[in-house]
């Protein structure tokens, strides 16, 4: 893939703190296998000591924090230690649930191989879900993490029989859009391709206080996969 320019993914900046829409398809940190880019590596290219205040799944797009100093990185730090940073995702998933703010406690741990499950003995989870739109098969759910575990939404969301669309690691089937079209016709030889090619999971708001007491709110506008998801469930309903 080609590599963003960092300067246009900023949504957010002060003398403290930037947040980006990341992208998705791009890990926050290194991962198992070093060398990959990925968006820590991106913002020091024009920020020296800047830290990532906390991970997004590498398919996940929206709204990423960085902290410019040391000081900045521990006030944001202990905000996400207290669960004191107010986070919102927007989700694509199967079914048309109706959650109005239907709360999820479940425990989560982490297994071998970058995948994490629900079991009694993991670490506290909590996340709040709310039915922001229902389509034919699929809705749009705000998802509202309190506790920051890995896979959370999307075990939780597994939990609720909603998985997320082209999540396959947790129930999630990827989406064809012949399923909504009666006349959709692939050219000869051709294979029809998922809609979207990552599970559709996008982080739509952050909400921390910075170092002067000032409340930062950031809302991160939808990559372009995720927003033609959306839009096509709309108009094929």
């Amino acid at each position: 893939m080609k590599l963003p320019d960092f300067s246009d993914l900023i949504i957010f900046e002060n003398d403290d703190y930037l947040v980006v829409n990341k992208p998705p398809f791009l890990a926050t940190l290194d991962e198992r296998v070093g060398g990959a880019p990925n968006m820590l590596r991106l913002a020091r290219q024009s920020y020296d000591d800047i830290q990532a205040a906390h991970r997004l799944d590498r398919e996940t797009s929206g709204a990423l924090a960085f902290a410019k100093t040391p000081e900045a990185y521990r006030h944001l730090a202990m905000q996400f230690e207290n669960r004191e940073v107010k986070k919102q995702y927007h989700a694509v998933v199967w079914g048309t649930p109706q959650f109005k703010d239907e709360v999820v406690e479940r425990s989560i741990e982490n297994t071998t191989r970058g995948k994490a499950r629900l079991a009694y003995k993991g670490k506290a989870a909590e996340t709040h879900f709310t039915t922001l739109e229902n389509f034919t098969r699929h809705s749009l759910i705000l998802c509202e993490p309190v506790t920051g575990r890995m896979h959370q939404i999307r075990l939780h969301l597994m939990y609720l029989q909603a998985p997320i669309v082209g999540d396959t690691l947790y129930g999630g089937e990827d989406f064809f859009l012949s399923t909504l079209k009666k006349k959709f016709n692939l050219k000869q030889g051709e294979e029809e391709q998922p809609f979207i090619k990552r599970f559709a999971l996008h982080a739509m708001q952050l909400q921390f206080s910075g170092l002067n007491g000032e409340e930062i709110s950031v809302e991160a506008p939808y990559p372009k996969d995720f927003r033609v998801l959306v839009e096509a469930l709309r108009q094929n309903q």
